[in-house]
């Protein structure tokens, strides 16, 4: 029985290994994502723009934005 190692304890290292990989993946899609629409946002005329109901200037603060935001 002394040769028995303690499984628990690596199980948990793997579970809080695996969280934080997973919230680390999904920060970086989000980031992606934000990225994209914000480089559809760019390409967006002023009548486009008033269908959405933002500005030029809130369209300018969106894009000055950085991607983690």
């Amino acid at each position: 029985m002394k040769d028995l190692q303690d499984v628990s304890a690596i199980s948990i290292q793997t579970h809080a290994y695996s969280r934080s990989l997973r919230r680390l993946l999904h920060g970086l899609w989000q980031a992606m994502e934000r990225a994209r629409t914000r480089r559809l946002l760019a390409q967006l005329d002023q009548r486009d723009l008033a269908d959405l109901g933002l500005s030029q200037a809130d369209r300018l603060n969106e894009l000055e934005k950085p991607f983690w935001r």
